[in-house]
Protein backbone atom coordinates (compact mmCIF):
# COMPACT_ATOMS: atom_id res chain seq x y z
CA UNK A 1 0.00 0.00 0.00
CA UNK A 2 1.48 3.55 -0.91
CA UNK A 3 2.20 5.28 1.84
CA UNK A 4 -0.12 8.22 2.12
CA UNK A 5 0.08 12.10 3.28
CA UNK A 6 -2.92 14.05 4.48
CA UNK A 7 -2.28 17.98 5.25
CA UNK A 8 -5.61 18.95 8.13
CA UNK A 9 -5.97 22.30 8.79
CA UNK A 10 -8.64 24.01 11.06
CA UNK A 11 -8.60 25.59 14.53
CA UNK A 12 -9.06 28.72 16.40
CA UNK A 13 -11.54 27.02 18.82
CA UNK A 14 -11.97 23.23 19.96
CA UNK A 15 -15.05 23.18 17.79
CA UNK A 16 -12.24 23.14 14.63
CA UNK A 17 -9.54 21.20 16.82
CA UNK A 18 -11.05 18.31 17.73
CA UNK A 19 -12.62 17.31 14.52
CA UNK A 20 -9.68 17.79 12.57
CA UNK A 21 -7.88 15.06 15.84
CA UNK A 22 -10.31 12.93 15.28
CA UNK A 23 -10.21 12.35 11.33
CA UNK A 24 -6.42 12.12 11.81
CA UNK A 25 -6.75 9.09 14.25
CA UNK A 26 -9.38 7.24 11.54
CA UNK A 27 -6.64 8.04 9.18
CA UNK A 28 -4.14 6.57 10.99
CA UNK A 29 -6.57 3.26 11.59
CA UNK A 30 -7.13 2.92 8.01
CA UNK A 31 -3.82 3.76 6.55
CA UNK A 32 -1.24 2.99 9.70
CA UNK A 33 1.59 4.29 7.89
CA UNK A 34 0.05 7.52 6.74
CA UNK A 35 2.15 10.70 7.41
CA UNK A 36 -0.12 13.36 8.68
CA UNK A 37 0.66 16.95 9.55
CA UNK A 38 -1.14 20.14 10.45
CA UNK A 39 -1.62 24.02 9.60
CA UNK A 40 -2.82 26.14 12.25
CA UNK A 41 -2.88 29.76 13.38
CA UNK A 42 0.75 30.63 14.62
CA UNK A 43 -0.93 31.96 17.91
CA UNK A 44 -4.14 29.88 18.42
CA UNK A 45 -5.02 26.97 20.61
CA UNK A 46 -4.19 24.12 17.98
CA UNK A 47 -0.74 25.03 18.72
CA UNK A 48 -0.67 22.76 21.74
CA UNK A 49 -3.48 21.09 21.37
CA UNK A 50 -2.53 19.38 18.48
CA UNK A 51 1.27 17.85 19.44
CA UNK A 52 -0.49 16.94 22.97
CA UNK A 53 -2.23 15.11 20.90
CA UNK A 54 0.26 13.03 19.30
CA UNK A 55 1.11 14.94 15.76
CA UNK A 56 2.97 17.41 14.28
CA UNK A 57 1.90 21.07 13.19
CA UNK A 58 3.20 24.47 11.46
CA UNK A 59 1.68 27.84 12.59
CA UNK A 60 0.79 30.21 9.55
CA UNK A 61 1.09 34.17 10.65
CA UNK A 62 -3.21 34.67 10.24
CA UNK A 63 -5.99 35.63 11.96
CA UNK A 64 -9.82 36.54 11.41
CA UNK A 65 -11.03 40.30 10.85
CA UNK A 66 -12.31 42.41 13.57
CA UNK A 67 -15.66 44.13 13.40
CA UNK A 68 -14.24 47.54 14.12
CA UNK A 69 -11.24 49.62 12.61
CA UNK A 70 -7.69 48.24 14.02
CA UNK A 71 -4.13 47.87 13.48
CA UNK A 72 -4.91 44.07 12.82
CA UNK A 73 -7.44 44.66 10.27
CA UNK A 74 -5.01 46.61 8.54
CA UNK A 75 -2.48 44.06 8.35
CA UNK A 76 -4.74 41.06 7.18
CA UNK A 77 -3.62 41.73 3.58
CA UNK A 78 -0.20 41.40 4.25
CA UNK A 79 -1.19 38.42 6.62
CA UNK A 80 -3.05 36.16 3.59
CA UNK A 81 -0.10 36.87 1.33
CA UNK A 82 1.84 35.26 3.87
CA UNK A 83 0.16 32.88 4.96
CA UNK A 84 -0.16 31.78 0.88
CA UNK A 85 3.26 31.76 0.47
CA UNK A 86 4.13 29.75 3.24
CA UNK A 87 1.14 27.34 2.01
CA UNK A 88 2.88 26.83 -0.51
CA UNK A 89 6.34 25.87 0.61
CA UNK A 90 4.71 23.68 3.37
CA UNK A 91 2.30 21.42 0.48
CA UNK A 92 5.33 21.34 -2.22
CA UNK A 93 7.35 20.18 0.73
CA UNK A 94 4.69 17.80 2.27
CA UNK A 95 3.62 16.28 -0.99
CA UNK A 96 0.16 15.40 0.50
CA UNK A 97 -2.12 13.04 -1.13
CA UNK A 98 -5.77 15.21 -0.15
CA UNK A 99 -5.70 17.86 1.89
CA UNK A 100 -8.60 17.94 4.57
CA UNK A 101 -9.54 21.59 6.44
CA UNK A 102 -12.23 21.69 9.51
CA UNK A 103 -12.42 25.57 9.52
CA UNK A 104 -10.97 27.99 11.54
CA UNK A 105 -8.48 30.76 9.80
CA UNK A 106 -5.69 28.98 8.72
CA UNK A 107 -7.87 26.12 6.36
CA UNK A 108 -8.33 29.40 4.27
CA UNK A 109 -5.06 30.05 2.46
CA UNK A 110 -3.90 26.19 2.40
CA UNK A 111 -6.75 24.57 0.64
CA UNK A 112 -6.95 27.76 -1.67
CA UNK A 113 -3.04 26.67 -2.02
CA UNK A 114 -3.55 23.19 -2.48
CA UNK A 115 -6.55 23.58 -4.88
CA UNK A 116 -4.40 25.87 -6.91
CA UNK A 117 -2.14 23.34 -6.90
CA UNK A 118 -4.65 20.58 -8.16
CA UNK A 119 -4.68 18.36 -4.93
CA UNK A 120 -8.22 17.14 -3.58
CA UNK A 121 -9.50 19.03 -0.77
CA UNK A 122 -12.14 17.88 1.55
CA UNK A 123 -13.81 20.52 3.02
CA UNK A 124 -15.99 19.78 6.49
CA UNK A 125 -18.57 22.27 7.50
CA UNK A 126 -19.72 21.63 11.28
CA UNK A 127 -22.36 24.18 11.23
CA UNK A 128 -25.90 24.58 9.94
CA UNK A 129 -24.91 28.04 8.47
CA UNK A 130 -21.07 27.91 6.48
CA UNK A 131 -18.42 31.06 7.23
CA UNK A 132 -17.41 32.59 4.50
CA UNK A 133 -14.40 30.99 4.20
CA UNK A 134 -15.88 27.69 3.53
CA UNK A 135 -18.21 28.78 1.22
CA UNK A 136 -15.56 30.39 -0.64
CA UNK A 137 -13.53 27.02 -0.76
CA UNK A 138 -16.12 25.04 -1.86
CA UNK A 139 -16.06 25.60 -4.99
CA UNK A 140 -12.60 23.93 -5.39
CA UNK A 141 -13.58 21.21 -3.08
CA UNK A 142 -13.71 17.71 -4.03
CA UNK A 143 -15.99 17.03 -1.40
CA UNK A 144 -17.92 18.94 1.00
CA UNK A 145 -18.96 16.60 4.35
CA UNK A 146 -21.41 17.99 6.08
CA UNK A 147 -23.93 17.60 9.47
CA UNK A 148 -27.32 19.36 9.04
CA UNK A 149 -29.22 19.03 6.14
CA UNK A 150 -30.41 21.66 3.45
CA UNK A 151 -26.74 23.07 2.65
CA UNK A 152 -27.57 23.22 -0.81
CA UNK A 153 -28.51 27.20 -0.47
CA UNK A 154 -24.48 27.11 0.26
CA UNK A 155 -22.74 24.52 -1.41
CA UNK A 156 -22.66 22.60 -4.98
CA UNK A 157 -25.56 19.70 -4.00
CA UNK A 158 -23.39 16.86 -6.09
CA UNK A 159 -19.93 17.44 -3.63
CA UNK A 160 -22.47 17.44 -0.26
CA UNK A 161 -21.99 14.38 2.14
CA UNK A 162 -24.03 14.00 5.17
CA UNK A 163 -21.63 12.59 7.17
CA UNK A 164 -22.07 14.00 10.52
CA UNK A 165 -19.76 16.15 12.88
CA UNK A 166 -16.52 14.01 13.79
CA UNK A 167 -16.97 13.25 17.89
CA UNK A 168 -14.47 11.81 20.49
CA UNK A 169 -14.84 7.74 20.37
CA UNK A 170 -15.04 8.06 24.21
CA UNK A 171 -18.59 9.25 23.90
CA UNK A 172 -20.41 6.49 21.96
CA UNK A 173 -21.17 4.67 25.10
CA UNK A 174 -21.15 6.82 28.33
CA UNK A 175 -24.03 4.44 30.25
CA UNK A 176 -21.78 2.33 31.80
CA UNK A 177 -19.38 4.76 33.46
CA UNK A 178 -21.92 6.58 35.35
CA UNK A 179 -20.29 5.47 38.99
CA UNK A 180 -16.88 6.12 37.82
CA UNK A 181 -17.90 9.43 36.73
CA UNK A 182 -19.76 10.16 40.16
CA UNK A 183 -16.58 9.12 42.18
CA UNK A 184 -14.21 11.25 39.36
CA UNK A 185 -15.76 14.74 40.56
CA UNK A 186 -17.07 13.32 44.40
CA UNK A 187 -20.38 13.83 43.10
CA UNK A 188 -23.72 13.26 45.66
CA UNK A 189 -25.20 9.87 44.05
CA UNK A 190 -28.54 10.66 45.78
CA UNK A 191 -28.65 14.19 43.60
CA UNK A 192 -29.10 15.28 40.29
CA UNK A 193 -26.11 16.82 38.39
CA UNK A 194 -26.21 20.12 36.44
CA UNK A 195 -23.26 20.32 34.03
CA UNK A 196 -22.68 23.94 32.60
CA UNK A 197 -20.59 23.89 29.41
CA UNK A 198 -19.37 27.61 27.98
CA UNK A 199 -17.35 26.01 25.28
CA UNK A 200 -13.49 25.38 25.13
CA UNK A 201 -12.52 29.16 26.26
CA UNK A 202 -15.17 29.63 28.16
CA UNK A 203 -18.33 32.10 28.02
CA UNK A 204 -19.09 35.33 30.34
CA UNK A 205 -22.22 35.04 29.34
CA UNK A 206 -23.13 31.62 30.74
CA UNK A 207 -20.68 32.29 33.92
CA UNK A 208 -22.70 35.99 34.97
CA UNK A 209 -25.97 33.60 34.53
CA UNK A 210 -24.88 30.43 36.82
CA UNK A 211 -23.30 32.87 39.51
CA UNK A 212 -26.46 34.59 39.66
CA UNK A 213 -28.60 31.61 39.44
CA UNK A 214 -26.35 28.99 42.17
CA UNK A 215 -28.48 29.01 45.11
CA UNK A 216 -31.34 28.53 43.08
CA UNK A 217 -30.02 25.74 41.25
CA UNK A 218 -28.59 24.01 43.71
CA UNK A 219 -31.84 24.74 46.42
CA UNK A 220 -33.86 22.27 43.71
CA UNK A 221 -31.73 19.25 45.50
CA UNK A 222 -29.00 19.86 42.62
CA UNK A 223 -25.14 19.60 42.15
CA UNK A 224 -23.13 21.09 39.27
CA UNK A 225 -20.08 20.98 37.26
CA UNK A 226 -19.40 24.33 35.86
CA UNK A 227 -17.16 24.81 33.17
CA UNK A 228 -16.24 28.51 33.50
CA UNK A 229 -13.14 28.84 31.17
CA UNK A 230 -9.72 29.52 31.81
CA UNK A 231 -10.15 32.87 31.22
CA UNK A 232 -12.38 33.28 34.03
CA UNK A 233 -11.50 30.65 36.62
CA UNK A 234 -9.86 33.04 38.73
CA UNK A 235 -13.67 34.92 39.05
CA UNK A 236 -15.30 32.25 39.35
CA UNK A 237 -13.89 29.70 41.33
CA UNK A 238 -14.87 31.30 44.87
CA UNK A 239 -18.45 30.19 43.98
CA UNK A 240 -17.01 26.72 44.72
CA UNK A 241 -18.16 24.17 47.40
CA UNK A 242 -18.83 20.44 47.89
CA UNK A 243 -21.96 20.84 45.23
CA UNK A 244 -20.51 23.00 43.04
CA UNK A 245 -17.73 22.04 41.12
CA UNK A 246 -16.00 24.96 39.39
CA UNK A 247 -13.30 23.97 36.96
CA UNK A 248 -11.38 25.63 34.12
CA UNK A 249 -11.19 22.75 31.41
CA UNK A 250 -12.50 19.52 31.56
CA UNK A 251 -10.18 16.45 30.66
CA UNK A 252 -12.61 13.70 30.67
CA UNK A 253 -15.35 14.61 29.11
CA UNK A 254 -16.64 11.17 28.58
CA UNK A 255 -17.02 10.90 32.77
CA UNK A 256 -18.59 14.48 33.10
CA UNK A 257 -21.52 13.33 30.20
CA UNK A 258 -21.95 10.04 32.17
CA UNK A 259 -22.63 12.39 35.24
CA UNK A 260 -24.87 14.83 33.68
CA UNK A 261 -28.69 14.48 34.17
CA UNK A 262 -28.78 17.82 32.66
CA UNK A 263 -26.83 20.16 30.37
CA UNK A 264 -26.56 23.83 30.08
CA UNK A 265 -24.29 24.43 26.81
CA UNK A 266 -23.03 26.78 24.19
CA UNK A 267 -24.29 25.60 20.94
CA UNK A 268 -20.79 24.73 18.72
CA UNK A 269 -21.66 22.31 15.88
CA UNK A 270 -18.77 20.10 18.00
CA UNK A 271 -20.93 20.54 21.18
CA UNK A 272 -24.23 19.99 19.41
CA UNK A 273 -22.90 16.80 17.61
CA UNK A 274 -21.45 15.63 20.90
CA UNK A 275 -24.63 15.98 22.83
CA UNK A 276 -26.84 14.24 20.10
CA UNK A 277 -24.59 11.10 21.27
CA UNK A 278 -25.28 11.69 25.02
CA UNK A 279 -28.77 11.87 24.50
CA UNK A 280 -29.29 14.12 27.21
CA UNK A 281 -31.43 16.92 28.28
CA UNK A 282 -30.14 20.19 27.15
CA UNK A 283 -30.54 24.03 27.43
CA UNK A 284 -28.93 25.53 24.57
CA UNK A 285 -27.83 28.96 25.09
CA UNK A 286 -26.30 29.81 21.30
CA UNK A 287 -23.53 33.00 21.38
CA UNK A 288 -25.57 35.72 19.15
CA UNK A 289 -21.15 36.92 18.97
CA UNK A 290 -20.29 34.77 16.19
CA UNK A 291 -19.92 34.75 12.28
CA UNK A 292 -23.74 34.60 10.92
CA UNK A 293 -25.18 33.51 14.33
CA UNK A 294 -24.58 30.23 13.57
CA UNK A 295 -24.57 29.18 16.70
CA UNK A 296 -28.50 30.37 17.55
CA UNK A 297 -29.19 28.61 14.14
CA UNK A 298 -27.55 25.00 15.05
CA UNK A 299 -29.52 25.39 18.76
CA UNK A 300 -32.82 25.88 16.25
CA UNK A 301 -32.07 22.76 14.20
CA UNK A 302 -32.44 20.86 17.05
CA UNK A 303 -35.14 22.18 18.92
CA UNK A 304 -37.35 22.68 15.70
CA UNK A 305 -36.84 18.37 16.28
CA UNK A 306 -37.89 18.64 19.77
CA UNK A 307 -33.87 17.69 20.89
CA UNK A 308 -33.56 20.39 23.07
CA UNK A 309 -34.83 23.57 24.72
CA UNK A 310 -32.98 27.06 23.36
CA UNK A 311 -32.93 30.11 25.51
CA UNK A 312 -31.30 33.05 23.24
CA UNK A 313 -29.10 35.17 26.12
CA UNK A 314 -31.82 38.50 25.74
CA UNK A 315 -34.32 36.13 27.66
CA UNK A 316 -31.82 34.68 29.98
CA UNK A 317 -32.95 37.02 33.33
CA UNK A 318 -36.92 36.52 32.35
CA UNK A 319 -37.65 33.18 31.30
CA UNK A 320 -34.03 31.09 32.97
CA UNK A 321 -35.53 29.86 36.36
CA UNK A 322 -39.05 29.22 34.88
CA UNK A 323 -37.79 26.91 31.96
CA UNK A 324 -34.95 25.56 34.61
CA UNK A 325 -37.53 24.48 37.03
CA UNK A 326 -40.27 22.97 34.44
CA UNK A 327 -37.56 21.02 32.65
CA UNK A 328 -36.22 19.19 36.18
CA UNK A 329 -39.46 19.04 37.73
CA UNK A 330 -40.98 16.81 34.62
CA UNK A 331 -39.38 13.75 33.93
CA UNK A 332 -41.34 13.32 30.80
CA UNK A 333 -40.17 16.43 29.40
CA UNK A 334 -36.52 15.03 30.43
CA UNK A 335 -37.16 11.54 28.87
CA UNK A 336 -38.37 13.08 25.51
CA UNK A 337 -35.50 15.73 24.79
CA UNK A 338 -33.06 12.94 26.16
CA UNK A 339 -34.51 10.76 23.23
CA UNK A 340 -35.37 12.87 20.50
CA UNK A 341 -32.05 14.35 20.93
CA UNK A 342 -30.30 10.92 20.32
CA UNK A 343 -32.35 10.41 17.41
CA UNK A 344 -29.78 13.11 15.82
CA UNK A 345 -26.66 11.40 16.75
CA UNK A 346 -24.55 10.11 14.07
CA UNK A 347 -21.94 8.15 15.84
CA UNK A 348 -20.32 6.85 12.51
CA UNK A 349 -19.71 10.50 11.32
CA UNK A 350 -15.81 9.96 11.45
CA UNK A 351 -15.53 6.71 9.28
CA UNK A 352 -18.01 7.92 6.80
CA UNK A 353 -15.88 11.50 6.16
CA UNK A 354 -12.24 8.60 6.61
CA UNK A 355 -14.37 6.28 4.00
CA UNK A 356 -15.09 9.83 1.99
CA UNK A 357 -11.15 10.53 1.61
CA UNK A 358 -10.74 7.28 0.56
CA UNK A 359 -12.50 7.08 -2.50
CA UNK A 360 -10.45 10.35 -3.50
CA UNK A 361 -6.82 8.47 -3.08
CA UNK A 362 -8.22 5.75 -5.55
CA UNK A 363 -9.02 8.36 -8.56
Amino acid sequence: MKNYKFILSGGGTGGHIYPAIAIANELKVHYPDCEILFVGAKDKMEMQKVPQAGYPIKGLWISGLQRKLTLQNLMFPVKVIDSLLKSFRIIRSFQPDVVIGTGGFASGPLLKVAAMMNIPIVVQEQNSYPGITNKILSKKASVICVAYENLERFFPKDKIKITGNPVREDLISIESKKWDALTYFTLDATQKTLLVLGGSLGSRRINQLIAKEIDFITSQNIQVIWQCGKLYFEEYIHFARPNVKVVSFIDRMDLVYAAADFIISRAGASSVSELCLVGKPVIFIPSPNVAEDHQTKNAKAIEDKKGAVLLKENELDEKFEAVFSNLVNDEIKQNELGSQILKLAKPNATIDIVKEISKLLKK
